[in-house]
C-alpha cells in the first residue's frame, strides 16, 4: 500500500546535529545535483534492497530473495569483507554490530583502501551475510558508484557491493533526502515486491521508528506507506501485530534482478 497524501519528511539521523542535518538537505536540493552527480546517475548506480522477512508471501517454488545473494557470492571472482562498518563506527551505533562491514565482490574489490578488509571464500562470505541478516541488518545489493569513492577504487564497473544497512548507514541515511523521481532509477525495489498494511494495524508507530528512509507515517491510527518505500520488509519484522504483509507475485523476480545487476557490473 502506497499513499502520497502526506508530505515526505526525511528520517532524522540519530546523533547528528540539526546543522549537519540541514546541510545534507540543502546539498541534495542544489540545482542539478540529483541529475549530474556521479553517485546518483542511473548508469552508475543500481542498488536493490533484499527483504529480510522470512514470512514473505511467495509464488509456489519461487526462490527467497536472499537466494540472490548466495548466487552472487558463489559466482564472484573475489569476495572481500570489511572488518567494520565505517558508518556505524563513525556514528557510534549502539543498536547493531559495528564489526559487520560491507561485502565487496568482483576483481575491483581487491583494490579497496581506507578500511581494513580481508579476502574470504564462499562459505565465510555466506556466514557473514547471514550474521548480518540475523542481526536485523538489511542487505542492499548492486553497483554503488559512491563506494568507488569511499574505498578509493577506480570505477571499471567491476565492483559489486553488498551493504548491510541500518539507520546509521550512508545509503539509507542520505536516500531520504533525494527526491523520489531521482531515487527510483538508482535505488530500485525488487520487481513485483509489495508491502501492504492490513486492517490489523493499530497505529502503534513501531514501523515508523524502524523505517530507514522515512517512508511511513501514522494517520488516523493506521500506518501509511509512501512511494519512498524501497520494499526492504523491515517494517514487517518489527510489527507487533503482524499487520504488514510482504508479497512477491512474480516467480521470475529473482532472475530479473540478477540479470539487471549483471548489466551494470561484472563481478565473476
Amino acid at each position: 500500500m502506497t499513499n502520497n497524501s502526506f508530505k515526505h519528511k526525511p528520517v532524522k539521523i540519530r546523533g547528528v546535529s540539526r546543522t549537519a542535518d540541514l546541510l545534507v538537505k540543502a546539498f541534495m536540493r542544489l540545482p542539478l545535483v540529483n541529475r549530474w552527480h556521479p553517485w546518483l546517475k542511473p548508469k552508475k548506480t543500481d542498488m536493490h534492497w533484499l527483504p529480510i522477512n522470512e514470512e514473505i508471501d511467495m509464488p509456489e517454488n519461487a526462490p527467497m530473495p536472499l537466494d540472490l545473494l548466495d548466487r552472487l557470492i558463489e559466482e564472484a571472482s573475489h569476495r572481500v569483507i570489511m572488518d567494520y562498518c565505517g558508518c556505524r563506527k563513525a556514528w557510534r551505533c549502539k543498536h547493531y554490530p559495528i564489526e559487520i562491514g560491507c561485502l565487496l565482490m568482483g576483481d575491483s574489490s581487491l583494490e579497496a583502501r581506507k578500511f581494513p578488509f580481508r579476502e574470504v571464500g564462499v562459505e565465510e562470505a555466506k556466514r557473514h551475510a547471514r550474521r548480518a541478516v540475523n542481526a536485523g541488518l538489511v542487505p542492499i545489493v548492486g553497483k554503488a558508484r559512491v563506494d568507488n569513492y569511499i574505498f578509493k577504487i577506480k570505477d571499471r564497473h567491476r565492483l559489486l557491493t553488498v551493504c548491510f544497512c541500518c539507520e546509521c548507514c550512508c545509503v539509507t541515511r542520505f536516500s531520504s533526502y533525494v527526491p523520489v523521481k531521482y531515487l527510483e532509477p538508482t535505488m530500485v525495489p525488487l520487481e513485483s515486491v509489495s508491502i501492504t498494511v492490513t486492517d490489523d494495524c493499530l497505529g502503534c508507530g513501531k514501523c515508523v521508528d524502524h523505517c530507514f528512509i522515512g517512508a511511513i507515517r501514522v494517520e488516523d491510527k493506521k500506518a501509511l506507506i509512501s512511494d519512498y518505500c524501497r520494499a526492504c520488509g523491515r517494517c514487517a519484522t518489527v510489527c507487533p501485530n503482524d499487520a504488514i504483509e510482504v508479497k512477491i507475485t512474480d516467480p521470475d523476480f529473482l532472475d530479473k534482478a540478477y540479470q539487471r545487476i549483471r548489466s551494470y557490473v561484472k563481478f565473476d
